[in-house]
């Protein structure tokens, strides 16, 4: 699995897969795949996103770095199932702790990623979800690029923060 994304900066949400993604998470022994049409969470507890996924990125009073927004990438998925009830409420915690694991190995500066984890743990609970509509528009339409926009690869050799 690639410690890589390929994205693009888009209205409406922020950012646009231009390829497939996979993580390996620690979620292992589901009977079967979870799948909501842009994000699976596999059995074996590998998490793919289609090509075309939109996140929008770091969320709160931050700033989107290279060393964020992988980790932004997987923990908006995480929420997703969540929001759509195909993970429970109580996995909440540990798809915050994924945010800031894969951060720090993006080169996220320690103070920062207990800064990011903390503000979740807070904060991020109550999130309202989307409405449907908004986000099947925001992956089929024709999202125009923002001002900037292009290609973006990230990966971990990179360091920000």
């Amino acid at each position: 699995m690639a410690d890589t994304i390929c994205y693009t900066r888009i209205r409406l949400y922020k950012y646009r897969l231009e390829d497939a993604y996979e993580y390996k998470t620690e979620w292992t022994g589901r009977p079967a795949s979870i799948d909501d049409g842009w994000v699976v969470l596999e059995g074996d507890g590998t998490l793919k996103l289609k090509k075309r996924y939109a996140w929008d990125g770091p969320s709160g009073p931050t700033i989107d770095t290279k060393n964020f927004m992988r980790g932004s990438l997987v923990h908006d998925a995480l929420y997703q199932l969540m929001r759509a009830e195909k993970l429970e409420q109580t996995d909440r915690k540990y798809a915050d702790q994924v945010i800031r694991r894969i951060c720090r190995k993006d080169g996220m500066s320690a103070i920062r990623a207990a800064y990011v984890y903390g503000a979740l743990r807070a904060f991020a609970g109550g999130q309202p979800s989307r409405a449907r509509s908004l986000r099947r528009f925001a992956h089929h339409s024709g999202v125009s690029r923002t001002r900037g926009g292009g290609k973006s690869v990230v990966d971990r050799g990179n360091r920000f923060g």
